[in-house]
């Protein structure tokens, strides 16, 4: 009888440990085009606005060249960093490199994580600075 209990117990501590792990497919912000009344504004002020909106979600948002800044996220023991390009037309928010991550390459050569898969908060967390910056870019 207590074979059974033991069997029964480890059975669903196996399938708590498989469903924590989801991984879902990389999803990238391509060209998110800004809201008409960005025309007045700069380069250096959709920067800003970029780096407000991480900086609150606790993202560290380092520049790296005019209209290209690499965000990081560490949260736990996890990291992920994104590569963001703006312009005075729109932005985009692409996958550059994780840790604990479950990251997994089509094999494809892909370097902004196309095709590939991920831990499924990853995309949460790509979502939120997204909303965070269209948030900041409308109050511009």
């Amino acid at each position: 009888m207590k074979t059974k209990y033991l069997l029964v117990a480890i059975f669903c501590s196996m399938i708590v440990l498989v469903s924590g792990c989801r991984t879902s497919p990389v999803q990238n912000v391509e060209k998110h085009g800004y809201d008409a009344n960005i025309a007045n504004y700069t380069q250096e002020d959709v920067k800003k606005a970029i780096k407000r909106a991480g900086t609150g979600l606790g993202w560290i948002i380092s520049d790296e060249e005019p209209g290209h800044a690499v965000g990081t996220l560490y949260l736990r023991d996890h990291m992920a960093k994104v590569d963001i390009y703006y312009d005075l037309e729109g932005y985009s928010i692409t996958y550059k490199d994780s840790s604990n991550l479950d990251y997994e390459s089509t094999g494809e050569g892909s370097t902004d994580g196309t095709g590939a898969t991920i831990h499924s908060n990853y995309n949460g967390w790509v979502q939120n600075l997204d909303n965070a910056i269209r948030t900041q870019l409308g109050n511009l």
